[in-house]
Formats: structure tokens, sequence, C-alpha cells
């Protein structure tokens, strides 16, 4: 059986503005930050103690809404 990376998904909520760090598929908010660069960065170091990935929800402009690899 492959081993599958973690994939950890940031974005922001709509309803506080705050960015959220969760699983792919998850519901459960691993870490709430103020700013988008603190979530990436939390979530970059999860990622690399963990053989993760992170992804990136676009908050804004021609890409919201759509994921990114970070």
């Amino acid at each position: 059986m492959a081993d599958q990376k973690k994939v950890y998904h940031v974005s922001k909520r709509a309803e506080d503005g705050m960015w959220t760090i969760k699983f792919a598929g998850g519901e459960k908010v691993i870490k709430l930050c103020k700013t988008k660069e603190e979530a990436l960065a939390f979530a970059e170091q999860l990622a690399k103690n963990q053989g993760g990935i992170v992804q990136f929800h676009a908050s804004k402009g021609a890409n919201k809404g759509k994921i990114q690899k970070h």
C-alpha cells in the first residue's frame, strides 16, 4: 500500500476573515490565524514535519476560490 501524503488546506473564512488550516476533506480546524502569511507558515511547517503538502485557496482576484499548491 502506497503512503499517501497529508494535504493541508489553507483558506479564509468568510464569516470572520480568519485563516484556517485543515486536513483535506476534514471539517475540524487545526489552527486559526489572523493573517495569510501566518497560516501558510504554520501549514508549511506541519507539511514539512509530516511529509505532506500545502494547498492554498485564493481569497480574491481572478483565482478566488481556486486551489493552488503552495
